[in-house]
């Protein structure tokens, strides 16, 4: 009896671990239920608006906070969960409430994202305009307010961070050709950009990033209790798919998940060996996977879901294209 007691007592004990498993998938072609009532997740106006047959599912994965030993070694021999030390999603130096808060900035960022990227896609270029200038800096002099770059050395702007990803290419002080639209004519300016600090180049401006959205294209959220930033691939998706007239889903169940920037450019996530095991669950037989996420993906795979791999918003409507041609997309 006494036996007994210590192995219960010992098996009660809360461990220092979480586990990952399966979470909930919502289709971003669907609707969710808010307090005032079922409404789309994702909408346009209605001469714009379509519907499709298929599915676009976001993933999620459900953190399992509280474990004691003996679940922990359920889930740690279980193919559906993952045991990881505590401090991997709970870090020391946070409190829960900073967590909670920066997973809330990343999931209305992965939004933003995603409707910039799509509108794009839908033929809404996005405008990287100078509203200030710093200054003392390359600038001063040179950039005016209401500037709208266009092209750094004749490669286009796509976007404020591909503007300083373009500027930071080079070093401090080498000369730079800027072409740029002001009172709505062309015009081709040097600039020598500064030192921002640990031999980055920078312009000295603030920037902002302007879009025409005529579809009235809107996310809705409300009732999604998800946060961090491994949905924006399947919202520009899904937002594509309410605009465009082809059904980007050929009737297909899909699933899919990576964070994706402004200029469609799709970054792995965090629990995607989770992720395959819940898309298969509610149905899904495709699976877009971010290209570094495979590997993971791919230990963990269950029958009949085919893992799709993409780096970009375009791979994956290039695939989404080839499988309802019925031809084999880029797998993982």
């Amino acid at each position: 009896m006494f036996v007994a007691v210590l192995t219960w007592q010992s098996l009660s004990v809360r461990v220092p671990y979480v586990a990952l498993g399966p979470g909930p998938t919502v289709d971003t072609l669907g609707s969710v239920q808010t307090d005032e009532g079922e409404q789309p997740i994702i909408t346009a106006s209605e001469q714009y608006r379509t519907q499709s047959a298929g599915k676009l599912q976001l993933v999620t994965v459900r953190v399992y906070s509280e474990v004691e030993l003996a679940r922990a070694i359920f889930y740690w021999l279980s193919d559906e969960y993952a045991v990881v030390p505590r401090e991997l999603i709970y870090p020391e130096d946070q409190t829960e409430e900073q967590i909670a808060q920066k997973q809330t900035e990343q999931w209305t960022q992965s939004q933003s994202s995603a409707e910039t990227a799509a509108l794009r896609v839908l033929g809404q270029p996005v405008r990287v305009v100078v509203t200030q200038i710093t200054p003392g800096s390359a600038a001063e002099g040179v950039l005016k307010p209401g500037d709208v770059i266009v092209a750094v050395d004749g490669k286009p702007v796509t976007s404020a961070q591909n503007l300083a990803a373009q500027i930071a290419a080079k070093a401090p002080g080498a000369e730079r050709e800027l072409t740029v639209t002001r009172d709505g004519k062309e015009e081709k300016l040097k600039v020598k950009p500064g030192d921002g600090g640990q031999g980055n180049a920078f312009l000295g401006v603030s920037l902002e990033q302007k879009q025409d959205n005529p579809y009235d294209v809107r996310i809705n959220t409300k009732g999604l209790d998800i946060g961090g930033p491994s949905a924006g691939l399947m919202f520009a998706l899904g937002i594509i798919d309410r605009v465009d007239a082809t059904d980007l889903t050929g009737g297909l169940n899909i699933a899919g998940t990576g964070e994706i920037d402004d200029d469609g450019n799709v970054g792995p996530i965090g629990g995607v060996a989770e992720k395959v095991i819940a898309a298969r669950d509610n149905g899904a037989t495709v699976f877009l996977t971010p290209s570094s996420n495979c590997p993971a993906a791919k230990s963990n795979v269950p029958d009949g879901l085919t893992l799709v791999k993409v780096n970009t918003l375009d791979d994956a409507l290039n695939a989404l294209k080839a499988l309802r041609e019925g031809r084999t997309p880029e797998l993982c």
